[in-house]
């Protein structure tokens, strides 16, 4: 199940006269959209971003297209700004969020009040004031914690290992609910380890691997904790905002949630020795796991995109290889408006 390509491509629709609203639009996710959503022609893009420190937010990411997006300071959790903005509204693809493992467990109150209280005010907007509109909801891999069984797929237990995880998940559930009850339609695709150009390269914490990418640009040391035989499942931010689009044409996907993967299973070990061939520089060096993240590692991870396959028709098109050469190039001449 190699994500190299399929028999059958599938074809994203145009977005003329679609009026869009990305939450958390931009930072690294959103504003990759924004730019795919220009170039589908969508009539109106509103990138409804709090600009938290660390979190991403960056001009840089949508400074080609700042003339056809708008920008708007908000955040999630407050909803007269939000209901603003959910008005009028086509498509809301719901991407803001606090995505750290380990702020999760040291500021739990925060998480709450981000990955629960914002997106049920999302939801809340939409019934009150929009109730035809699409909602996409980004999960997390985290929601599922330790593989049972590889590849996971959507009837896997779900055992989150962290604060975030357990809040994601209760966020899918709050939008699957709004549709059974309200009927709001809402779509969720369950990210994996997401990388790829816009991505903040600051801070560890809040994406390893294009982490990785700056320090080995910089010909810098890349630490692996333990033997670096953890697995993941890694996906190319084009792909995954193609899921998302999909999702949004397509009324299959109502009150569905989907995992998302790459078919390819690196460890952490390969994925830095990639990295490091494509920058052509940094190396790599193993050391012991820091207490508070030992015990919210998960060792496996390996997911089934049949579900979203099947339903919807999408599939990764770029591979590990493929993806990390093309981040490489982008942070080669634009890693000085993300250090």
């Amino acid at each position: 199940m190699k994500g190299t390509g399929a028999a059958h491509d599938y074809s994203i629709g145009p977005m003329q006269g679609k009026r869009v609203l990305i939450t958390g639009g931009a930072g690294f996710l959103g504003s990759n959209l924004a730019h795919k959503l220009v170039a589908l022609g969508a009539e109106e893009i509103v990138l409804y971003d709090a600009m938290l420190p660390e979190y991403g937010a960056n001009p840089e990411n949508f400074r080609e297209i700042k003339d056809k997006v708008k920008v708007v300071k908000g955040d999630t959790r407050d909803f007269e700004t939000l209901a603003k903005n959910v008005k009028g509204k086509d498509l809301i693809f719901n991407y803001a969020a606090q995505v750290s493992h380990v702020r999760s467990m040291r500021e739990p109150l925060l998480d709450i009040e981000i990955n629960c209280t914002g997106n049920m005010n999302v939801l809340e907007a939409c019934r009150k004031f929009n109730d035809s509109a699409k909602v996409i909801f980004s999960g997390t891999r985290t929601q599922i914690g330790e593989a049972q069984y590889t590849p996971i797929d959507e009837k896997h237990p779900i055992n989150p290992v962290d604060i975030v995880g357990a809040n994601k998940q209760a966020a899918q559930w709050y939008h699957q609910l709004y549709y059974k009850v309200h009927g709001i339609r809402t779509s969720t695709i369950v990210l994996n380890n997401t990388y790829g150009p816009r991505h903040q390269v600051r801070n560890p914490d809040y994406g390893i691997v294009n982490w990785f990418v700056r320090l080995a640009i910089e010909g810098k040391e890349i630490e692996l904790f333990g033997d670096g035989s953890q697995t993941r499942d890694f996906n190319y931010v084009d792909d995954v905002n193609d899921a998302a689009l999909l999702a949004a044409q397509s009324d299959k996907s109502n009150g569905e949630a989907y995992l998302l993967g790459s078919g390819e299973e690196i460890s952490m070990l390969e994925a830095a020795k990639i990295i490091i061939k494509a920058a052509g520089s940094g190396s790599y060096k193993l050391k012991p796991f820091p207490k508070e993240r030992a015990k919210i590692d998960v060792k496996r991870f390996l997911v089934s995109y049949e579900k979203i396959k099947n339903d919807i028709g999408w599939f990764p098109k770029t591979n590990f290889e493929k993806g990390i050469a093309k981040t490489v190039e982008f942070y080669r001449q634009r890693l000085q408006h993300y250090r």
